[in-house]
């Protein structure tokens, strides 16, 4: 039984698994922080708000934070971006290049003599009447 699970866990599918989980929220983390310590403050300095965290609006007591999701969608965008540009873009390009489509099955060969098609199925040419090799 502690096979298996050694043997589940040395599997190259689940460590490339966890190689990408644990890079992604690195990647994550330091894309937020970007967002949050960088561009808002750049975009407030052009729109004149002091920061997109700060904007928020109470109703009835309960406090709405529209700053901090605005800030979670640049972060969304910039990382989905980053992730179709940088890994799947390449990844389609290198896939397609490497997938060849097999060459469609005969259903005619040249005849030798006059070079004329003919089915493949044939023993003699239809034009020449010349016998065709098997």
């Amino acid at each position: 039984m502690a096979g298996g699970f050694r043997q589940f866990l040395l599997r190259g599918n689940v460590v490339d698994l966890a190689v990408g989980v644990v890079v992604g929220a690195a990647f994550g983390a330091t894309v937020t922080a970007f967002t949050k310590d960088l561009l808002t403050p750049l975009i407030a300095a052009v729109a004149g708000k002091p920061d997109f965290a700060g904007l928020q609006f109470t109703i009835n007591g309960s406090k709405f934070l529209p700053g901090d999701f605005i800030n979670a969608l640049i972060s969304f965008l910039i990382i989905a971006a980053a992730v179709y540009y940088l890994v799947v873009l390449p990844i389609n390009a290198m896939v397609s290049r490497a997938h060849k489509e097999p060459p469609p099955d005969p259903s005619t060969k040249k005849c030798p003599e006059c070079l004329s098609e003919v089915p493949i199925g044939a023993k003699r040419c239809a034009f020449c009447t010349s016998p065709l090799p098997a």
